[in-house]
Parts: structure tokens; C-alpha cells; sequence
């Protein structure tokens, strides 16, 4: 029994060793960052405590207009990419799920490649497809004699080439995990709710989503956390334009610490960036499991 003890312990040792290196402590030394002034190459300026909070929180100030403008875009993102994201990638992954073997083997893979792709290629290749003197899709737009949009430097075009971006790049990735989940269904329910004449919607209702309901919590929580990260296809597609517009929160912060060189309130946005995303996703998985 004592043996069993110490390997238990042994095992667990790599996880909790990489839990404090890679997350315990960088969380910790960020909030100590924030109750400082502190500059990216003038080091420690001396302790502030709540200052930077109420810098950043007040709205008197250009860091806090900088931070409630990014924050707004962001939610604004979430608030309309955490849906298409989630419920096109459990379509797909319904379609695919009921196709032969071989075939099913060859769309996991197709759609999973996107997501290997990286998000420079990737915003390239719609940065290309989108620009509005020349671009793809204004050329079949030009072809079908319908006037072309100015689809990276207008709202609400600039967000919907963002969004269509983003679900190409991550749709494949919440699609396996909904296949395999799917994989993992009975099919002796399906078999007794259509014996008790189930159509496909009560089927996927009463068996397959409950089934499934874990790893679907899961894929919203991680996609909404994902969508919180906005960054690389503002920078690269829209550079956070027209006027501001798509420029993420994690734009801010980017600007705040390396382009006016103040790591204490970049860290700050940071911390109370972090805090949101983990009273949303808290929230969600609260209200998902309330009944259970």
C-alpha cells in the first residue's frame, strides 16, 4: 500500500511540476507585475498597489479608453464567432459521422489540416481573397455583375472576413472532438428510440446530445476562452482597422506594453482580462449543470 502511495505520487509529480512552472507561476508573477510600476526595459518602478487597476478601470485616461475600446471588440467577436464556431463544427461532425468508415477517415483529416495551419498562412491566404481592389472574391462578384465591398476596410465586413477566417482555420479541430465523441455514442439507443418511432431531431435530443453533452460543454468553454485570444488575424488582416475597430484586446495590451513600454499596465489589462474569461466560461459551465 505504501509503494502504490509513492508511485501514485510519482505520477502526478510531472503535472504538478509543469502546473507551477507553466501556469502557478507566471499567474502570480503577472498580478505581482500589476501592483507595480513597472517598465518593460526600466524594470521596477516601485509598488502602486490597486493604482494601475483604477488607471485602467476609470475611463479618464488613455489606457483605460485604449482598454474598454479593446475589450468591446472582443466581446464583440465572441459574441458572434463562439456560435458558428461551435454549432457548424457539430453539424460537420454529424454529417461525417454518418458516412462509410474509409470516407469518414478521409474528412476527419481534410478538415483537420486547416487547423495545422498557421495563423500567418492563413491570413494571408483571406487577406488575399477578400482585399477590395483585386481580390478574389470581388472578382466573382465582379463576374456575377454585383458591386464589389470594401470588405477589409468597412464594418460589418471586416468582422465577417475575420469571422469566416477564423471558423476555416478552427472549425477542424472541435469537429474531431465531436466525431470522436460522437464514435462513443450506443447505437443501441438510437436502435430503441426508433423502435419507439423517434425521428432524427428526437434521436438527437434524448440520445446522441446527452450523450455528448461533456464533451460539448467543453468545446464552448474552450472555443469562448479561444475567441477571448483574438489576435494574429486582426493584426495580419485587418490591422485592427477600419478605425479601431477589430483592434483585439490583446492588440492593446501588445501596444500598451511594447509600444509605450509599460509592462505595470499592460498586465493589469491582462489580469482583468483574464478574470472576465473566467467568470464567463464559470458562468457557462454553472449554467449548463444546474439541472445535473
Amino acid at each position: 500500500m505504501k509503494i502504490s502511495k509513492i508511485w501514485s505520487t510519482v505520477m502526478y509529480l510531472p503535472f504538478f511540476i509543469c502546473f507551477v512552472l507553466f501556469w502557478a507561476i507566471p499567474v502570480f508573477y503577472g498580478i505581482y507585475i500589476s501592483l507595480h510600476e513597472w517598465s518593460l526595459f526600466g524594470g521596477n518602478g516601485g509598488f502602486v498597489g490597486l493604482e494601475n487597476y483604477i488607471t485602467v478601470l476609470s475611463g479618464d485616461n488613455m489606457f483605460s479608453v485604449s482598454f474598454y475600446r479593446g475589450l468591446e471588440n472582443t466581446l464583440v467577436f465572441v459574441g458572434f464567432s463562439v456560435i458558428p464556431l461551435v454549432l457548424v463544427s457539430l453539424g460537420l461532425a454529424l454529417l461525417v459521422n454518418n458516412i462509410p468508415k474509409k470516407l469518414k477517415v478521409f474528412f476527419r483529416t481534410t478538415f483537420f489540416i486547416s487547423y495545422a495551419v498557421s495563423v500567418t498562412a492563413v491570413s494571408a491566404i483571406f487577406k488575399w481573397l477578400f482585399t477590395g481592389n483585386g481580390g478574389y472574391i470581388n472578382n466573382v462578384l465582379n463576374t456575377l455583375n454585383i458591386a464589389p465591398l470594401n470588405w477589409l476596410n468597412e464594418q460589418p465586413y471586416a468582422w465577417i472576413t475575420i469571422l469566416i477566417a477564423t471558423v476555416w482555420w478552427t472549425i477542424g479541430y472541435n469537429m474531431i472532438l465531436f466525431i470522436n465523441a460522437l464514435d462513443e455514442v450506443d447505437y443501441n439507443l438510437y436502435e430503441a428510440a426508433g423502435l419507439d418511432g423517434a425521428n432524427w431531431w428526437k434521436k438527437f435530443r434524448y440520445v446522441t446530445f446527452p450523450s455528448i453533452k461533456g464533451v460539448f460543454i467543453f468545446v464552448l468553454m474552450t472555443t469562448i476562452i479561444a475567441s477571448f485570444n483574438l489576435y494574429g488575424q486582426t493584426l495580419l488582416i485587418t490591422a485592427g482597422g477600419p478605425q479601431q475597430s477589430t483592434q483585439s484586446l490583446i492588440m492593446v495590451i501588445q501596444q500598451v506594453v511594447f509600444s509605450q513600454n509599460n509592462l505595470g499596465i499592460g498586465t493589469t489589462m491582462a489580469v482583468i482580462m483574464g478574470v472576465i474569461m473566467m467568470v464567463i466560461t464559470g458562468a457557462q459551465y454553472w449554467y449548463a449543470y444546474r439541472k445535473d
